[in-house]
């Protein structure tokens, strides 16, 4: 009976169109790799290659998962966590885009600040994040700033990069349709810049991450990577590898939300290529 059972979903399968083995593939693939992942992890717990404390086993990550979500001790620190995310990358996208698109209008803007921009980002975050902590407190404040100066950059090369792709063409065209530069704005430069700009959002969603974690290495009192540093100090490997594991799905959901609202404001690109 089971064989038949297991015949009868391979052939169901089977019959599918491309499009939907495609996207049943699409969700099967990441869940392989993470059973995969958990075999080969608890086969190296099983043959002692590291002492429990270096390695513990799966099940025990997951009763700790338990406890911490149990006591309530996670969803404080994820709320932290979060809440210098958002801001952070809110602000970070916002001031990206502004700055980024007089940049790409205005070559002397553009010889100014520009090098000087690359210069600041060549300098890793870690360097400069006890700066921060000074300029701006232990708070909640740093960690914001710490988080959307890592988006920051790499929103502004992409906001400068799809606006300074637009064909010159198009701008010909428009002008002679005597079209006012808000149309020009609206009509041709966002729409022709917009694939560029989700493309940014999408990095800077999981960047964002990074830097408020990086502020929360440096000095803090709540928040996933202060948990870190506290299990760490004492040895207690499983609640870092919850707390990894956290940042992990935190920085899959916004990567995830940030593609979902690329699908939305790009459904007339895959309209026009199903009707090509």
């Amino acid at each position: 009976m089971r064989e038949t059972a297991l015949y009868l979903k391979l052939t169901t399968v089977a019959r599918l169109p491309a499009s939907a083995r495609l996207k049943l593939l699409r969700y099967l693939a990441p869940l392989s790799v993470v059973l995969i992942v958990l075999g080969l992890w608890q086969a190296v717990f099983l043959l002692r290659l590291y002492p429990p404390f270096i390695i513990p086993s799966p099940l025990s990550v997951a009763e700790r998962f338990q406890e911490v979500i149990a006591d309530g001790r996670l969803w404080t620190h994820i709320g932290a966590t979060l809440s210098a995310v958002l801001v952070g990358l809110a602000a970070g996208v916002v001031v990206g885009l502004g700055l980024g698109y007089a940049i790409a209008r205005s070559r002397v803007l553009d010889a100014l600040l520009l090098p000087l921009i690359a210069a600041a980002q060549s300098t890793p975050v870690v360097a400069y994040a006890p700066l921060l902590v000074i300029w701006f407190g232990s708070g909640l404040t740093s960690k914001i700033v710490t988080s959307s100066l890592v988006v920051f950059f790499p929103m502004l090369l992409n906001t400068v990069v799809g606006f300074r792709g637009v064909p010159r063409p198009l701008y010909d065209l428009m002008r002679a349709q005597r079209a006012t530069r808000w149309q020009m704005f609206t009509k041709l430069e966002v729409p022709a810049a917009l694939p560029v700009l989700l493309g940014g959002l999408k990095i800077s969603a999981t960047l964002s991450v990074i830097g408020a974690v990086v502020g929360e290495f440096v000095n803090a009192n709540a928040g996933l990577g202060f948990l870190i540093n506290l299990a760490r100090s004492q040895y207690d490997t499983p609640l870092v590898l919850v707390s990894v594991i956290t940042l992990a799905a935190a920085a899959r959901l916004l990567y995830g939300g940030a593609a979902l609202l690329e699908r939305y404001l790009l459904r007339w690109q895959q309209r026009a290529g199903r009707s090509r």
